[in-house]
């Protein structure tokens, strides 16, 4: 079935690839039957679901408030830098937002 090595004994050669089966038929088994088991609860697929959900919300959260954080530095290192159309601009966009 597998051939990982090719030797002059070929006798270890056929045990290794027949243990190697074996290991693969008995991982394919317990997967399959682990699949089955989650595909027939309902309130585990239920519960799974929902912490996945929460964890992506908590994830998607914690990068915006990173990346409006940049954003925000970012804006205000130009605005420090005085560049005539970009400066003003970023300032004007600033002092609404400070107003609200």
């Amino acid at each position: 079935m597998f051939i990982f090595f090719r030797h002059k004994n070929n006798d270890t050669q056929k045990e290794f690839n027949q243990k190697i089966g074996e290991i693969y038929q008995k991982l394919s088994e317990k997967s399959f039957s682990k699949f089955v088991e989650v595909i027939a609860s309902p309130r585990q697929i239920f519960w799974r679901s929902f912490l996945a959900g929460i964890a992506r919300g908590i994830g998607t959260a914690i990068g915006f408030s990173i990346l409006g954080a940049l954003l925000i530095y970012l804006f205000r290192y130009i605005v420090m830098l005085n560049l005539p159309v970009i400066g003003a601009f970023i300032k004007d966009i600033w002092e609404i937002v400070q107003n609200q």
